[in-house]
């Protein structure tokens, strides 16, 4: 597969491009975006629930950036990394929050495979909750 530039795609994934463009309020779409308009019912559905998800609400734009980043470590996706820490700097995220945040990565990776390791029971007052 190719990515698809704006000038070469379906009026369905041109209207999809136009929304991300306005509502990132960027010149083109990322090659992300342009990588799944080879199947445009992907494209739609990913980028409407993308645009919700990653929208303002209870949780704050950088924390759900940061969030984003953090999963896209421990999950080794080279090109989300680079795109959600972007997207975290740009909302406001210092180098010594990314320290942090990287920090607590290592830290949540490295406790969860020693609870796995060990088959930890959940304990009775976690439980309750």
């Amino acid at each position: 597969m190719k990515p698809i530039d704006h000038a070469d795609a379906t009026p369905e994934v041109q209207a999809v491009y136009d929304d991300i463009q306005q509502t990132r309020g960027v010149p083109d779409v990322n090659n992300f975006w342009k990588m799944a308009a080879n199947h445009p019912a992907t494209l739609r559905r990913t980028w409407d629930s993308l645009k919700e998800v990653m929208a303002p609400g209870a949780v704050d734009v950088l924390t759900k950036e940061m969030i984003f980043l953090a999963v896209s470590i421990t999950n080794g996706c080279t090109y989300c990394i680079r795109s959600h820490e972007a997207a975290a700097r740009k909302a406001g995220m210092s180098d010594a929050q990314h320290g942090e945040l990287l920090a607590v990565v290592g830290m949540a990776n490295e406790t969860n495979r020693l609870a796995n390791g060990y088959q930890v029971p959940v304990d009775a007052a976690l439980l309750d909750r």
